[in-house]
């Protein structure tokens, strides 16, 4: 970068469809934000208001059921890693981080296991969801469905910046991408006690989109040990670029580092992520892009205690094993122990 980057820029999506002038700087704006920084606001989605408002209600409801209704989804009940962790419950970096989530994927029935299907296939099955509301389950599946629709419009628009087909991506996503939802409430913490709302990682799968409500909280590493609040922005939502573009791109879109500091005591943090990834059977073949534009690439840039596969089921269950032992522990102790 030619000059120290000190805010998250901000990217108007209603530009993909205006004029052609529109539309260019629309994508050279996009390229530059996904490779630069890797991260961006993005504003004028197309994902209604209202919806959005509704489901953060509803999300505050659920987290303030009784502990008991909670634990009734927990996701150790759930060999697909979908349902309610405690604070303190998932790992990064081995630390544990300090906030109560709530995860779903697709809804989609869970496929027969033989001795030799890949472990992976384990992860497709149901959602738990709590009887004591049960205006959850519609109103977040409908969700999905208007982040998955929006997403993946922003995928191809991804490949038309990068001078590829618009189709480029369609192979890898297909007709049953890995949408992955994840409620997340980070209780406040007092000063000395530690502030690893979740730790520094990067995130798998294509896209992620971060719904915030006012408390800060996320911040992302720029350039090594620089880091910048992804301060919350009305009306937007923050979309970063995640390790599967990096890898398809030999490193031109970057996956960026992030972070969450947890708020101070007596205030809470609130954030909703979508994360849209491949189908679990695809395979991240390495794109060719024009020759100006791979002549920029970096290669990727995977964490050698992490590493990336390009075997998307593989690498997905990888994380998914090391950020909930005591799921990997009870499931998949034939192929983690």
């Amino acid at each position: 970068m030619s000059q120290t980057v000190t805010s998250i820029p901000l990217i108007d999506f209603s530009q993909f469809s205006g004029s052609p002038d529109q539309r260019d700087a629309f994508l050279s704006q996009l390229r530059y934000a996904a490779r630069e920084i890797g991260f961006f606001y993005l504003k004028n989605h197309g994902v209604d208001a209202q919806l959005l408002r509704e489901v953060q209600r509803v999300s505050r409801e659920f987290f303030a059921l009784p502990e008991e209704e909670k634990l009734s989804v927990a996701m150790i009940h759930s060999s697909h890693f979908r349902g309610y962790n405690r604070a303190a419950s998932e790992i990064t970096r081995g630390q544990p981080d300090w906030r109560e989530q709530f995860d779903l994927g697709a809804e989609r029935q869970k496929l027969p296991v033989s001795d030799n299907t890949p472990a992976w296939a384990r992860l497709q099955g149901p959602n738990q969801w709590p009887a004591a509301l049960p205006e959850l389950r519609p109103l977040l599946l409908h969700w999905q469905q208007e982040m998955t629709a929006m997403s993946l419009r922003l995928l191809r628009a991804f490949a038309l910046a990068l001078r590829l087909p618009e189709d480029a991506f369609d192979a890898l996503y297909g007709e049953k991408p890995n949408e992955h939802i994840k409620l997340i409430r980070y209780p406040g913490r007092s000063e000395g006690s530690g502030n690893q709302g979740v730790g520094a990682h990067k995130d798998s799968g294509f896209l992620s989109f971060l719904l915030q409500d006012q408390q800060r909280g996320l911040q992302v590493e720029v350039e090594k040990n620089q880091w910048v609040d992804a301060l919350p922005v009305a009306d937007t939502l923050v979309v970063n670029i995640g390790e599967l573009l990096e890898l398809a791109t030999n490193g031109y879109l970057r996956a960026t580092v992030h972070r969450v500091v947890s708020p101070p005591a007596g205030a809470e943090r609130l954030s909703l992520a979508f994360f849209l990834g491949a189908q679990l059977d695809a395979v991240v073949p390495l794109f060719p892009l024009p020759e100006d534009l791979a002549k920029e690439a970096r290669g990727e840039a995977s964490d050698p205690l992490n590493p990336l596969f390009r075997d998307v089921g593989f690498d997905y269950l990888k994380g998914r094993l090391r950020s909930h032992p005591d799921v990997a522990q009870r499931y998949y102790a034939d192929i983690s122990g």
